[in-house]
């Protein structure tokens, strides 16, 4: 299955769950219910995944948790609040960069609108040669910010 049709999959989980339960919630149950919805469109979801990484000799058994790994190939980092904030996409995308991942999903069932809550986040890190990992470096004329495509107003359509 390719990338865009499991975040298509996703995406329209998402609306489908916030337009039934609405914002509101404790993270936990919109993650438990979207896990289901997700499993119920034929994905393979790992939850509050424990995700090790070596950084500059060191090895860390967790160094975080995901909230869900999807396919073992999309991140989908959930929140509950009011507004996303600027540290959020920040957050995704240093868990794309540590685990070599393409894409990630940030999904504020918070938010009064899906479309509002609801931020896909591309991976464009080149891994180096090195072996330290350089996630919070930047290099002269070119800035790593990853591009930020807009949420569409309507979920989109899922083949049965």
């Amino acid at each position: 299955m390719e990338i865009d049709q499991i975040t298509g999959r996703i995406v329209s989980a998402a609306y489908k769950l916030h337009t039934d339960l609405g914002p509101g919630m404790l993270e936990s149950v919109y993650e438990v219910v979207l896990e289901r919805f997700l499993e119920d469109r034929g994905l393979r979801v790992e939850r509050q995944k424990r995700m090790p990484f070596r950084f500059a000799g060191m090895d860390f058994d967790e160094g975080f948790r995901a909230d869900m790994l999807v396919e073992g190939r999309v991140l989908v980092e959930l929140k509950s609040i009011e507004a996303l904030a600027p540290v959020h996409k920040k957050q995704v995308l240093t868990y794309l960069r540590l685990l070599n991942l393409p894409v990630g999903l940030l999904i504020n069932f918070g938010a009064p609108r899906m479309n509002e809550g609801l931020r896909r986040i591309v991976n464009d890190h080149v891994p180096s040669a090195q072996s330290a990992l350089r996630v919070n470096r930047q290099r002269t004329g070119n800035p790593r910010r990853a591009p930020e495509l807009p949420a569409t107003s309507a979920p989109p359509a899922t083949s049965a």
